[in-house]
């Protein structure tokens, strides 16, 4: 079974390897956010959870998250496999994912602090249609404007310098304890994320 779960910082390059990945292996790439979202939108039982909870302006428990990814899971198209982008999150987490998935393989996106700062300040996300440039190594064909939808090219405010760095303080205090979870259990691959992601693909490939 191909089963991932991407660990690594933002910036890091999962979602666009994630991308090739499950076109490579035809299998989905589920991000928590994208579950979310899709319950709230469907109005399910979890999805009118979810709303109140964050309307309320508290956080999702791990519990509930874990229920949004579960479901997630046991739907047709994951039965090849599936990669993991955002979860877990928390060891708890983790832990409940064990009892569904323990042949998970564990890929963690291993880069320096400065170029992940590179990359997510310059970035610039379509405000129709959520696709991604970036200002060095992405450029649209005019300037400002999404190549695909003809809709304004922005930057994000947790693209921001600022927020960028809080960001990766959030990451490391919630996120970096899971690396030594994996680790703990002997299944946790190590990738270069600081290469280009066509390049990621071809070493991803040799490993799995």
């Amino acid at each position: 079974m191909n089963n991932f779960i991407f660990l690594g910082p933002p910036g890091a390059g999962k979602g666009s390897l994630a991308v090739k990945v499950a076109e490579a292996y035809k299998i989905p790439h589920i991000s928590t956010g994208d579950i979310f979202r899709a319950n709230i939108k469907a109005q399910t039982p979890l999805g009118v959870k979810v709303k109140a909870i964050i309307d309320s302006g508290s956080l999702v428990s791990d519990e509930l998250t874990f229920e949004l990814v579960k479901d997630r899971l046991s739907q047709d198209d994951c039965k090849n496999g599936y990669i993991l982008d955002g979860f877990p999150r928390t060891i708890r987490q983790a832990e409940m994912l064990e009892e569904l998935a323990a042949d998970a393989k564990v890929v963690n996106f291993e880069i320096k602090d400065e170029i992940v700062i590179r990359r997510l300040s310059t970035r610039r996300v379509c405000k129709s249609c959520g696709a991604n440039y970036n200002t060095l190594t992405l450029k649209p064909k005019k300037e400002g404007v999404c190549d695909k939808c003809g809709g304004e090219l922005y930057q994000r405010d947790d693209d921001k310098q600022e927020s960028i760095l809080h960001r990766m303080d959030v990451y490391r205090e919630q996120t970096e304890p899971l690396i030594n979870f994996y680790k703990g259990k002997g299944k946790i691959t190590n990738l270069d994320a600081a290469i280009e992601t066509d390049v990621l693909l071809k070493e991803f490939q040799k490993i799995f």
